[in-house]
C-alpha cells in the first residue's frame, strides 16, 4: 500500500491542525493505521493508532486528550486532528499501514510508511 501524508505546517502554539494520510493499492479497510512521528534530533516515536474499524484507538501519553485518530474506510484515509498544539510536538508526522487489523504503538508492527509531513508549532 502507498501512503501520502498531508496536512503539516507551521502554525503557533494553541492552535488545531488536522493531518491526513490517503491510502492506494492496497486493502486499506482491513489493517490498522497509525502515526508516528521524528523530532530534529529525536527517535522516531509512536503517537496514535486505530484499529481496522475505527473501534479501538490507543495514544500515546503525550498527546492522549489532544490529539484524536479517525479513519474513513471509504475514502481510504485517516486522520490525526490535533488540538491544543504545543513546541515540543514540532516534528515530521507519518503515517503507517499496519500488519494486522488491531491498533498497536509498535513500529514493527507498521510495515508501510508515508513520506512524512512537516509540523512545527512556533510558541
Amino acid at each position: 500500500v502507498q501512503l501520502q501524508a498531508s496536512g503539516g505546517g507551521l502554525v503557533q502554539a494553541g492552535v488545531s491542525l488536522r493531518l491526513s494520510c490517503a491510502a492506494s493499492g492496497g486493502t486499506f479497510s482491513r489493517h490498522a493505521m497509525g502515526w508516528f512521528r521524528q523530532a530534529p534530533g529525536k527517535e522516531r516515536e509512536f503517537v496514535a493508532s486505530i484499529s481496522w474499524n475505527g473501534g479501538n484507538t490507543i495514544y500515546a501519553d503525550s498527546v492522549k486528550g489532544r490529539f484524536t485518530i479517525s479513519r474513513d474506510n471509504a475514502k481510504n484515509t485517516v486522520y490525526l486532528q490535533m488540538n491544543s498544539l504545543k513546541p515540543e510536538d514540532t516534528a515530521v508526522y507519518y503515517c503507517a499501514s499496519g500488519l494486522l487489523s488491531v491498533a498497536t504503538r509498535w513500529s514493527r508492527e507498521y510495515d508501510s510508511w508515508g513520506q512524512g509531513t512537516l509540523v512545527t508549532v512556533s510558541s
